[in-house]
């Protein structure tokens, strides 16, 4: 009888348990953000899509950026994200515990940690393999202060 450390079987109906230490963070990485593979072909024949996780770090914002033509569900599982969409990122919005996010494809958007002290953490769930990150030159709008003098960057703690 297999042990539950033994390694699956090849078989391509095989049910596989990712454990959470054995996520792969030998994947593309952006600066402020740490990203861990826990579904994906190399790692377990999966055919359509890739799944893992995702801590942004407080003070951390991405570019403007799309994935091409994959889906992007995001959930949020710990902090408060912000997330800018649109052709000039006019659209924002936050995400907290429990909420979910799709990206649809070829849309423009930024993520950014709305709080400045506790980092984000959420599972990613893209339907494809590769690692599409197409960078977009828009200036983003949480830039630097508003007139005001407030930072637009973070929310207040709550």
């Amino acid at each position: 009888m297999p042990q539950p450390s033994d390694p699956p079987s090849p078989s391509p109906t095989s049910l596989r348990i990712i454990r959470g230490g054995e996520l792969d963070t030998n994947t593309p990485q952006t600066p402020g953000m740490t990203r861990a593979e826990a579904i994906s072909y190399a790692r377990v024949g999966a055919q359509k899509l890739w799944a893992g996780t995702v801590v942004v770090h407080p003070n951390a914002k991405t570019g403007p950026h799309h994935h091409g033509e994959l889906e992007t569900v995001i959930y949020i599982v710990r902090g408060r994200a912000r997330f800018r969409w649109g052709e000039r990122l006019e659209f924002v919005d936050e995400a907290g515990p429990g909420d979910f996010v799709f990206v649809p494809p070829f849309a423009p958007h930024q993520e950014l940690n709305a709080r400045a002290d506790q980092p984000v953490e959420a599972v990613i769930v893209r339907s494809g393999q590769e690692p599409v990150v197409v960078n977009l030159d828009i200036p983003s709008p949480d830039d630097g202060t508003d007139a005001s003098g407030s930072d637009p960057f973070h929310s207040s703690a709550s």
